[in-house]
C-alpha cells in the first residue's frame, strides 16, 4: 500500500526552498498521527529540512528510506534508522508493504503514479514559495473521506481499481 502524504494550497504550493510555507499545528498533529512509527519515504533534501527540527531526538517514524540521485551520498544517522534509495522508481513499483512517501516535490511526481491512496490537506489561502504538488488526474482516484476546518480541508483519496 504506498500512501502519499501532504499538504498544499489551493494552487498546489507544497514548499518555499526546503520549508513548508504554512505553520499550522492541526496540521502538523494530522500528519503526525499518520506517519508516528510507520515505514516512510522521502527524497534527501526532506530528509535534511526534518532533521533541522530533530537535532537531538530521533524523527518519529519507523524506517526511513531516503531517495536521492546522488549515488555517493550515504547517511550515517544515529538516531535513525536510515536507507539509502538510489533508484527510486524501481524501489517504489516493487514495494510490496504500507509506505508513506512523505516528499517532497520530485519524489510526490515521480511516486504518484504507483499511488494507492493520497492524504492530502488542502489548505485554505494562498501563500508563496517554490514547490508545487504536479496535476493529479482526479479521475484514477474515489474520495473515500473529508474532515473540514477552519484552516484545512482533510481528505482521503483512494485509486479506483
Amino acid at each position: 500500500m504506498i500512501n502519499l502524504i501532504w499538504a498544499m494550497d489551493k494552487n498546489q504550493l507544497v514548499g518555499d526552498g526546503d520549508r513548508i510555507p504554512w505553520h499550522i499545528k492541526e496540521d502538523l498533529l494530522y500528519y503526525k498521527s499518520k506517519t508516528n512509527g510507520k515505514v516512510v519515504l522521502m527524497g534527501d533534501t526532506t530528509y535534511y529540512s526534518l532533521k533541522s527540527y530533530y537535532k537531538t531526538k530521533p524523527l518519529p517514524y519507523g524506517k526511513i528510506y531516503v531517495a536521492t540521485i546522488d549515488k555517493d551520498l550515504v547517511i550515517n544517522d544515529e538516531l535513525n534508522e536510515v536507507i539509502m534509495v538510489y533508484d527510486l522508481i524501481s524501489f517504489i513499483s516493487n514495494y510490496k508493504d504500507e509506505l508513506w512517501v512523505c516528499g517532497g516535490a520530485t519524489i510526490y511526481k515521480l511516486s504518484l503514479p504507483y499511488a494507492d491512496r493520497l492524504y492530502i490537506s488542502f489548505v485554505k489561502g494562498e501563500y508563496k514559495g517554490d514547490r508545487y504538488f504536479p496535476t493529479i488526474d482526479f479521475n484514477k482516484y474515489n474520495r473515500t473521506w473529508e474532515n473540514d476546518t477552519d484552516k484545512v480541508l482533510y481528505t482521503v483519496y483512494e485509486k479506483v481499481k
